[in-house]
């Protein structure tokens, strides 16, 4: 394989020319910014829209999501360089390196979701209402975002000889990337690599997720201000937990095997699966409680009714 060549073999598909990057007027921009940037765009685009057919301000979606996009950016690089130390702390300038790599998702979501409610509190902003319907564009630019992965030749899994499977050149890839597992199926002869496309798992996860939740949306299901949030964020977990433990590129807990990212996704699901059934059953309680308050009124009404026109009865027998 050549280094811009990337294939499905099971699937019969094949890419001879995959460039990382092109150049424009002697500046190299790398497909992955586009992709991102070209993600962040179309997100803020139809939440603004969405926002305003729910009745919010869809340029309040626009200001808030400028300053959640500069702080998500930076907490993924913090995130990043926390699990990731031994890299880091010999050559502490290589921190602000960008250009190099290094952003985790799950670092820039917990800044943006701060950012988020600063900036909702501050505007005296319904939080969580905005936040139902920012969480579409937040799985729109992951779907799309992925496929930076793709150019870039990075976040796949292990060895796999399924349906699936993705092969990449040797020269392509970090070698960090590669495990022994790998390495060991490379046959003698050939150059690249035969692994799990993760970042193709992961985008069609949150399509499916993406699918979902609109049609939750569409029919108006939602019984509580935040369940979207909620359903977006255990239904990502519970993805990125499956999907993770193929990676090989896992960021891990200090002195352990642990995924950070399996961790946090597996507590995301069970949070999100407590808060949900908690809150739908105030929301039914309540309900149910308001429908018996109706009905007990309809009742007393009616009882005032019957006993009025009894009262009315007996002075019209001695009128007559």
């Amino acid at each position: 394989m050549t280094e811009t060549e990337i294939a499905f073999p099971h699937l019969g598909i094949g890419f001879s020319n995959v460039p990382r990057s092109f150049t424009v007027f002697g500046v190299e921009i790398a497909l992955y910014g586009i992709i991102i940037t070209c993600g962040m765009l179309l997100a803020v685009v139809i939440c603004s829209k969405m926002a305003e057919r729910e009745g919010l301000k869809g340029e309040e979606v626009w200001n808030s999501a400028i300053w959640c996009i500069v702080f998500c950016i930076i907490g993924a690089r913090i995130y990043y360089v926390i699990f990731s130390w031994d890299a880091y702390k010999d050559n502490l300038l290589q921190i602000f390196n960008l250009r190099a790599g290094g952003l985790a998702f799950y670092g820039g979501l917990i800044a943006a979701v701060v950012t988020l409610v600063v900036y909702m509190r501050r505007k005296s902003l319904p939080f969580l209402r905005y936040a139902d319907v920012m969480v579409h564009g937040v799985l729109i630019g992951q779907i799309l975002g992925r496929w930076g992965n793709f150019t870039n030749r990075e976040a796949f899994g292990g060895y796999t000889d399924s349906l699936f499977a993705m092969r990449l050149p040797l020269a392509a890839v970090r070698a960090s990337d590669i495990t022994p597992d790998i390495a060991a199926h490379v046959e003698a002869g050939t150059n690249y690599i035969q692994v799990h496309p993760t970042f193709l798992y992961e985008s069609a996860w949150n399509l499916c997720l993406l699918v979902l939740m609109l049609l939750f949306t569409k029919k108006k299901m939602s019984r509580f201000d935040g369940e979207r949030m909620w359903i977006y964020l255990g239904g990502y977990g519970l993805g990125r937990c499956l999907i993770e433990g193929l990676r090989t590129d896992q960021l891990r807990f200090p002195g352990t095997e642990i995924a950070v990212s399996q961790v946090l996704g597996g507590a995301l699901f069970l949070a999100a699966c407590a808060v949900i059934l908690t809150f739908r059953r105030r929301a039914s309680a309540v309900r149910t409680a308001e429908a018996e308050n109706t009905e007990n009124t309809e009742e007393k009404e009616e009882e005032a009714v019957n006993a009025a026109a009894e009262a009315e009865t007996p002075e019209q027998e001695e009128n007559t």
